[in-house]
């Protein structure tokens, strides 16, 4: 619960939704008309704002800018076909991000804070989020260090800030599938390290190699261990799952791979429907060897922003390999089945929703 009045509200004068394309908003080039800024300052949180979207002034001194003291979520809330609005298991975000915030040395944020934020930037910017499937709202709340003072130190002043986007597909292959190219030479993230976290870095790092593999022909990585490169990790942004025979393989979340709240949920309504599910490390050479037998189904990504992505074949050490089109694919089902739910339109067995009221 969060009581409105420890907020600070300022709406803006007049919408800029007349601005934005919602039939083809793309993602992340349209930004609603609100967000939230609160500062970390003499050891505590100061007083939460709501307050129009625009730029915010930073002093170039700013430790976000010399050593990267930064880490962000990424969620959806989604429209029924009665106009309400569903935020999809916003505690798990929650919980991440102040994970996230521990690792990065940062202080943790209050949860009546982040709740009572997105309660009134959903309220506020309602008429934002389209209720058509594939369509809603991008939510990003992120953390930075804003103390202008340049020693290698912990910042002791920090912002968290809330912006929302209006979005459909992340990838414009989606309706296609993408190509992904096994990486054997680049790293995610490594033991002891900070890729179970949302920490800026770990995504930054990543887009050198991902230009490479794209100037290949690819549209994504698939990330393999930094100690070995044996075994199959994450695909770009996203968790991956393997389908070999009738059984979905995928890793184990550990220090070098992202809890992801899709990859837990999508795992899930498998069970419920029966499937195969196995958690546990996955060679390169596994997936190799089904290949060759014929037994590999499928494979596809999993992730907030592109929800589920299937991928149509994959490249490794110079050669190709084409994944086979297969009756009833599990990848589609699934994705249903979480949509379903995210759009209100089947039951919630699992209590996942989170309805704005």
């Amino acid at each position: 619960m969060y009581n409105k009045d420890d907020f600070s509200i300022t709406k803006i004068e007049q919408s800029k939704i007349n601005e934005a394309n919602l039939e083809n908003p793309g993602f992340g080039k349209f930004y609603t008309d609100h967000m939230l800024i609160c500062d970390y300052r003499d050891g505590k949180w100061q007083t939460p704002e709501i307050k129009p979207y625009g730029p915010m002034q930073l002093d170039p001194a700013s430790k976000i800018f010399h050593y990267g003291q930064s880490i962000f979520e990424g969620m959806k809330a989604f429209k029924d076909e009665k106009g309400k609005v569903w935020l999809f298991r916003p505690e798990q975000n929650f919980q991440r991000f102040n994970k996230s915030c521990v690792r990065m040395c940062m202080p943790e944020f209050p949860e009546e804070y982040f709740f009572g934020a997105l309660d009134i930037l959903m309220n506020l910017d309602k008429d934002w989020i389209t209720s058509k499937d594939g369509y809603s709202l991008y939510i990003r709340p992120f953390a930075i260090g804003i103390e202008n003072q340049v020693a290698a130190a912990p910042a002791t002043e920090y912002r968290v800030c809330i912006i929302c986007s209006p979005v459909k597909a992340y990838y414009t292959e989606e309706s296609t599938g993408l190509k992904v190219l096994i990486q054997d030479r680049f790293s995610r993230s490594a033991e002891g390290g900070v890729g179970f976290v949302k920490a800026g870095g770990n995504y930054g790092a990543s887009f050198y190699p991902t230009e490479l593999a794209r100037k290949e022909g690819y549209q994504q990585i698939i990330w393999t261990d930094s100690a070995t490169h044996q075994y199959m990790e994450e695909a770009g942004t996203m968790n991956v799952i393997f389908r070999i025979g009738d059984t979905l393989i995928t890793a184990p979340t550990n220090e070098r791979i992202l809890d992801g709240v899709t990859r837990k949920s999508i795992l899930k309504l498998a069970e419920d429907k029966g499937f195969d599910v196995d958690v546990r490390p996955i060679k390169v050479e596994e997936v190799l060897n089904a290949e060759k037998q014929g037994e590999l189904k499928e494979i596809f990504g999993v992730g907030t922003a592109a929800t589920l992505v299937p991928f149509v074949g994959f490249g490794y050490k110079g050669e190709y390999f084409e994944l086979p089109k297969v009756e009833n694919p599990y990848g589609p089902q699934l994705k249903k089945a979480l949509q379903d739910i995210q759009y209100n339109r089947a039951e919630d067995k699992f209590n996942w929703l989170y309805e704005i009221k």
